[in-house]
């Protein structure tokens, strides 16, 4: 809850103005009422209203700059006349009342002119622009009579106000990374294929990795979703970036990378997983040197060796590792081990250090005798290392040799403990059990349905409402496990359920490894005791969230190591965000943010996407296209990719059920 002094904003409909501070009406949204630290905001206008936060705000001069803003984007779309049209009219009458030569017939045209975009635009972007038009126009009409009447120019017509603005989509909103969602669907659809892979690289490098095992945050936030079904953005994504390495293009990026600077200037990254790669290929796109130091004796980090090859070929990770390892500034060293005294060395001898290693210390299940010298006692991550290291590197033995014929059972409920059990089918595996505390519907939400619903096919047997109590073994051999069951209690005062243990209810599961999933922890190891590097709660470098420098200046954390065990393309989003604060720090010495990444947070507190929108000028009742994935007989002895993609017809019927969905935010300070 916050005060304003106006907001028609999402059709909440507050009026302070003339009213005691005491007596101000607080708004249920979060509008930024700073722009950024020390700086506030004078209004805010977007696609769902406007808001005013400084009584002399010039609310002519306001509607007449959002209008410019559309129609710069109208000019660059062209794709319906009342969107571009519309758009170049709005800013024309409104910018000929705000210098003081309009008259009220041009109200009544911005009026009707509003009405035919909102009705007849193709795309949201056009439909929307005109709602705080209208509304400024309504409730700050005595400004716009002023103009007017008196033939004079607004108050602020000539002065100095800032007007920051963002274009925004519900999924490019969710989207951690914030894709240009729309674009590259749009790309899909044109059959531009390289249209729709320069769209992604704007903000996600590893368009073959995400384009496979994202999350797709994107979807719960669709449109579409109000209507029918979401699109399968993340489906679409793989398509430019398998067109470019089917047709052995050249890289494809989203700008021309620069020149190698050669000003002395360096920044040292320790990982090489998704958050070092991305991290690298900005810095490297804006010609800073780079230099990446891996642990693993391959790139790619818990991708690579822990991701299985049925769901992220390594041929097709490696085509988004080679795009960053081709910048002429980004060098790589694998199996260097940075440890204390050497990121020491490393403080000293760059510019900034980018800490971007990943949580590979597998967490305990906390039960009774459990001891990691018992044989069959697995963490998954060795055994995920062991799997993808034979699988797609030959380095090793297959885990076939321990796994085949026995009975394995894994504890967890997310992306981990999935594909734990998944592989250990595909080696072979007599019977594989998953163990998860909380209900089926948790453990899709915690990584997909398709997820979910694929382990069941290939006969992962899922107990919930369950937990380990105690390992039983004879002579440090794995034999059985006491497993204790739970029920969801209602708490009386309406919070959330509780797990309590049913009493009686225990039972024992012989079995042959045990192989904990529960979650993963860093290796803090490497920090330098005397630098006293703040921690969170959850014993992760701390940092504001915002600009991703630690507690120590020039020292920068991104992704796990950062967060905690998180998706790839949250990981993505926040290395994206650090090489672009690194990359003016190294220059100035000072921390900061560009004006689109304060507004990328500020929607993010409010919340582009509205569940309860009602959807009109669609057809409804369009299905969504389903890739076609290899039987469960074709598959689960092997590790082909499951996911065959959409084909051509597919892929091109899914991007026209996007909806277009851009909206214009804007602020002035």
């Amino acid at each position: 809850m916050s005060q304003v002094l106006f907001s028609t904003w999402q059709g909440e409909l507050i009026d302070n103005r003339g009213k005691p501070k005491e007596e101000w009406e607080e708004t249920k949204f979060k509008l930024p009422l700073e722009y950024d630290s020390g700086t506030p905001s004078r209004a805010f206008i977007g696609w769902d209203g406007v808001a005013i936060f400084d009584e002399n705000i010039d609310a002519v001069k306001l509607a007449c700059e959002y209008a410019h803003q559309y129609q710069k984007y109208s000019e660059a779309c062209g794709r319906c006349a009342p969107g571009r049209w519309g758009g170049r009219i709005l800013y024309d009458l409104l910018d000929k009342i705000a210098r003081g030569e309009g008259s009220f017939d041009d109200i009544e045209h911005l009026q009707e002119i509003s009405k035919t975009m909102m009705q007849t635009s193709k795309c949201e972007i056009g439909r929307t622009v005109p709602k705080p038009l209208l509304d400024l126009m309504e409730h700050y009409k005595e400004q716009f009579d002023v103009c007017i009447l008196e033939q004079k120019k607004s108050h602020e017509y000539d002065k100095d106000t800032k007007y920051i603005a963002k274009i925004t989509a519900p999924c490019m909103d969710m989207c951690p990374s914030h894709v240009d969602i729309p674009a590259y669907i749009e790309g899909v659809r044109d059959m531009e294929f390289t249209n729709s892979l320069k769209a992604t690289r704007q903000t996600m490098p590893l368009a073959h990795t995400c384009g496979r095992v994202c999350p797709h945050p994107c979807e719960d936030a669709c449109r579409r979703a109000n209507l029918d079904e979401p699109i399968s953005i993340m489906e679409l994504k793989r398509l430019g970036a398998d067109y470019e390495t089917d047709h052995n293009l050249q890289w494809l990026h989203p700008q021309e990378p620069k020149p190698p600077r050669n000003d002395g200037k360096k920044v040292a990254i320790v990982g090489a997983g998704p958050a070092g790669l991305t991290a690298a290929y900005y810095l490297g796109l804006e010609g800073i040197a780079v230099d990446i130091f891996e642990e693993l004796p391959v790139l790619g980090g818990e991708v690579a060796v822990g991701v299985p090859q049925y769901r992220m070929p390594i041929e097709k990770y490696n085509k988004d590792i080679e795009l960053v390892t081709s910048l002429p500034t980004v060098n790589v060293y694998t199996n260097h081990k940075v440890d204390a005294k050497r990121l020491k060395e490393l403080d000293a001898e760059y510019d900034a250090v980018l800490l971007a290693f990943g949580t590979r210390l597998s967490k305990k299940v906390r039960a009774k005798n459990e001891r990691e010298e018992i044989k069959g006692y697995w963490g998954a991550i060795s055994m995920l290392d062991k799997v993808n290291l034979w699988n797609k590197y030959k380095i090793g033995s297959p885990a076939s040799e321990d796994l085949k014929d026995k009975v394995v059972v894994c504890v967890g409920g997310g992306f981990t403990s999935m594909d734990v059990v998944r592989c250990a089918v595909r080696e072979g595996a007599k019977k594989v059990i998953m163990l998860y505390r909380r209900d089926e519907k948790t453990i899709i939400r915690n990584t997909t349905y398709e997820e979910y619903h694929e382990a069941v096919e290939e006969g992962v047997e899922f107990i919930f409402h369950s937990a380990v109590e105690e390992i039983i073994d004879e002579n440090d051999v794995l034999k059985k496990l006491k497993v204790n069951r739970f029920e969801l209690v209602p708490d009386p005062n309406g919070g959330r359920p509780q797990l309590v243990k049913i009493e009686g209810a225990d039972f024992e599961i012989e079995c042959d490894f045990l192989i904990p999933a529960v979650s993963q922890s860093a290796d803090l190891s490497i920090l330098p005791e005397e630098w006293n590097i703040e921690l969170t709660s959850w014993n992760t470098i701390l940092t504001n969230g915002r600009d991703y420098m630690s507690s120590r200046p020039g020292l920068f954390a991104a992704g796990d190591c950062e967060y905690g065990p998180m998706t790839i393309v949250n990981a993505v989003g926040q290395a994206k965000r650090a090489a672009s604060v690194i990359s003016r720090y190294i220059y100035d010495g000072k921390v900061s943010l560009t004006d689109e990444e304060i507004m990328e947070d500020h929607l993010k507190r409010l919340g582009v996407y509205n569940k309860n929108e009602k959807i009109t000028g669609w057809m409804p009742g369009i299905p969504r296209e389903v890739s076609e994935k290899l039987s469960v007989d074709e598959r689960k002895t092997n590790n082909l990719e499951v996911n065959l993609g959409f084909t051509g017809e597919q892929a091109i019927a899914e991007a026209e059920r996007c909806m277009r969905c851009y909206y214009i935010a804007m602020v002035a300070v």
